[in-house]
């Protein structure tokens, strides 16, 4: 593997819950959860159901150690936890960081009430990796490994959610989900994220039509999101948490309907490969 290799895999690219049939075959079902590898090591961000496989792959590949980040703890961005097999393995450490509970809960008590009766059959005394839990304030600039800068900020989402920015051997790759926009207003926050990044993988739940019966769940558009691609200087921009009633089809028109909008724009598909 090269030290400078700066790679994405999308393992989930849905949001709400997870969804099977040959209607969302291409695109996929799994929810939202993101690997990025910079040189040799793994990063993941949200454990939505796509982080089983995720997982699984990590132990074929002989991965021992990974860092997972959280944008919040809503259902479709955590469901995947308990089966993350990583956490069950004594040879695997695994860096446990959210923020977006910061001074309401910690990192730790999240995901031990999560993994937990009667939500699970077992607590998490029964993962045998080391699981180190990083609390941080949205704001912070973290540093998981040598060379890896992660921006941190606060999105506008029912409860919170964090917005990262990850650098690496000059590149940016900044995950701006989940967010709502205000219309008629640009996010300073989300151009801020975006500002020149090589690629930004954006909340595209709804279209502008469907916004005004959505009001206040917490999501964007498409429309929307190229609009601060091209502010930002965004070089390509990625259609990201689905909606989960959005069939191949429809997510097909949506993504010629954005690469119109921004040359640079592609809907993200369950386990596409970026190189950034």
């Amino acid at each position: 593997m090269s030290n400078d290799l700066f790679q994405v895999k999308f393992w989930g690219v849905r949001g709400s819950i997870p969804v099977s049939g040959p209607e969302f075959d291409h695109y996929g079902g799994n929810t939202s959860c993101i690997e990025i590898r910079c040189g040799d090591h793994r990063m993941i961000f949200d454990a939505g159901s796509g982080l089983r496989e995720a997982g699984l792959a990590m132990i074929n590949e002989g991965v021992m150690d990974v860092d997972l980040f959280f944008t919040h703890c809503h259902y479709d961005h955590i469901i995947g936890l308990p089966f993350f097999k990583a956490i069950y393995y004594p040879s695997i450490n695994v860096d446990i960081w959210s923020g977006h509970l910061d001074g309401k809960m910690s990192t730790k008590e999240m995901v031990n009430q999560f993994i937990s009766p009667p939500w699970f059959p077992v607590k998490t005394d029964i993962c045998q990796a080391t699981m180190n839990f990083r609390d941080f304030h949205a704001g912070d600039t973290l540093s998981p490994r040598d060379g890896i800068r992660i921006k941190t900020y606060m999105l506008n989402h029912p409860g919170g959610a964090i917005g990262y920015r990850i650098e690496w051997g000059g590149r940016v790759v900044a995950l701006v989900f989940d967010v709502e926009h205000v219309p008629g207003a640009y996010d300073p926050v989300c151009l801020e994220l975006m500002k020149d990044a090589d690629l930004a993988i954006y909340d595209c739940t709804y279209n502008e039509d469907e916004m005004q019966r959505f009001k206040g769940f917490g999501h964007s558009t498409w429309q929307h999101g190229t609009e601060l691609a091209k502010m930002a200087g965004t070089k390509r921009f990625a259609l990201f948490h689905h909606a989960p009633s959005r069939t191949d089809t429809q997510l097909g028109q949506m993504e010629k309907d954005a690469q119109a909008a921004f040359p640079g724009a592609f809907a993200a598909r369950d386990n596409q490969v970026v190189e950034v």
